[in-house]
């Protein structure tokens, strides 16, 4: 009788271990997808001055192409040429094998970037300022 309640304790024991991490992952996993999308400013040179675009979702996809989401009118500019993507609470800058390269502070983008407050993007021959706004709101 002695073995049969201590076998029985071990797997309550066990069975409320294994409860516990699922409930823990579950709710870590929640909090990761629940992740503020800080604001990004990008303000566009134009021949008149700069007008500014304001985003507050996880990718941007950049390019000539009427589906993206900055959508930059200009023939050195590939349909899809670049992309911002916040991940790992920093936003990235990533070239999509353009035709005429992406700069970030007049250096060619290769890999995946961290953008920081005040970076300058070149896209083909467009310049873009990127501010990282104070606000968050969710995307």
């Amino acid at each position: 009788m002695l073995r049969l309640a201590l076998i029985l304790a071990l797997y309550a024991f066990l069975f409320w271990a294994v409860y516990t991490m699922w409930r823990d992952l579950k709710r870590q996993s929640e909090n990761i997808t629940a992740e503020e999308i800080p604001v990004i400013e990008l303000g566009l040179e134009l021949p008149d001055g700069w007008t500014t675009q304001r985003f507050a979702v996880a990718e941007i996809l950049i390019g000539r192409d009427p589906a993206c989401d900055c959508q930059l009118d200009d023939m050195t500019v590939s349909a899809h040429h670049a992309k911002l993507e916040f991940h790992h609470s920093q936003w990235w800058v990533e070239d999509l094998g353009s035709t005429n390269g992406t700069f970030l502070n007049q250096e060619n983008v290769n890999t995946a970037t961290v953008l920081a407050a005040g970076d300058e993007l070149q896209i083909g021959q467009v310049k873009l300022k990127v501010d990282l706004g104070k606000e968050n709101l969710s995307g």
